[in-house]
């Protein structure tokens, strides 16, 4: 790391020493003992400019405080069948490692079909696994709008696979839109990608839906489905809030209802990529082209 980004860290280090309290309580939340790493992660996600990173961290710690994100992992979804409707509707789930040791997240993009409950439960959900992969697996392991301005930089790759023909032709127009870091991130693997997968895990660790030559996704594998209730990262998920819960109100019964969160204004640049790809998409509507088989695999980094 050259001169100019340690003067940026320390930099940044001492705006982020005057924060006082409530956004500094939520702020070790954040950055669980590793303080530098994570001022080094805002800093990336604003080209290392130092003003602009500490106004993203602070609009985070915000937005964090005024929706109690902090207490989110003490917030089941119940009943347990409401969960489970989540689950099977909105198809995310950590497949095992890779050999770097990071974590792999595998998501049924065009599966996922969000159908099943109230909009506030699938984003509850979500910053849920956020969270969780954030305050336990990563420290175990040490390591959306909402994702890119509170979550910044916790993605190494994004492997697209099972990508339909219509995703290359959107792909071609939305790529050079977007910031060259983010670009590299992004690989779209022919077919299931199970090959160029297997360079950077063991197929144990491989997600169901690539463990099968050809390009067909499929919910049903003989594999274990890391989409499943039944997936042992959702148990320990589900359980692990169930017991928070139970720690911090022991004496009340857990609540029905979902945990509402404000959602972040999308930035110019998301705007004008979904305007691009409404255009995109309008040219294939009559031909009814789209397949509903896209999933997509990330490994998080540290």
């Amino acid at each position: 790391m050259g001169i100019v980004s340690q003067e940026a860290i320390l930099e940044l280090q001492a705006l982020m020493d005057s924060v006082e309290e409530p956004l500094n309580i939520t702020f070790q939340n954040v950055h669980q003992g590793f303080r530098a790493e994570t001022l080094v992660r805002f800093l990336k996600a604003r080209e290392w400019n130092v003003a602009k990173a500490h106004k993203m961290l602070v609009d985070c710690l915000h937005w964090r405080v005024q929706n109690t994100i902090d207490d989110i992992l003490a917030k089941p979804i119940v009943p347990s069948e409401l969960y489970g409707a989540v689950r099977d509707s909105q198809l995310i789930g950590m497949s095992g490692y890779s050999r770097e040791g990071l974590p792999v997240f595998a998501i049924g993009v065009g599966l996922s079909t969000f159908d099943k409950a109230s909009v506030h439960y699938y984003v509850q959900s979500h910053i849920q696994i956020n969270e969780y992969r954030d305050r336990v697996i990563l420290l175990l392991t040490i390591i959306s709008t909402i994702d890119d301005l509170n979550y910044p930089e916790k993605t190494n790759t994004y492997y697209i696979v099972n990508a339909p023909y219509i995703f290359s032709a959107c792909w071609k127009v939305v790529k050079p839109l977007l910031q060259e870091r983010t670009r590299k991130k992004i690989q779209v693997l022919p077919g299931c990608g199970r090959d160029e997968l297997l360079k950077i895990m063991d197929i144990a660790s491989l997600p169901h839906f690539c463990r099968k030559d050809g390009s067909g996704s499929s919910r049903n594998a003989e594999n274990e489905n890391c989409f499943s209730l039944d997936h042992p990262f959702h148990q320990q998920l589900y359980n692990y809030i169930k017991q928070q819960s139970l720690i911090t109100e022991p004496a009340q019964p857990i609540k029905q209802g979902s945990f509402h969160v404000d959602l972040p204004e999308p930035a110019a640049e998301e705007t004008e990529i979904a305007k691009s790809l409404e255009s995109e998409l309008q040219k294939f509507e009559k031909g009814n082209m789209l397949s509903k088989s896209t999933d997509g695999i990330k490994t998080d980094d540290d």
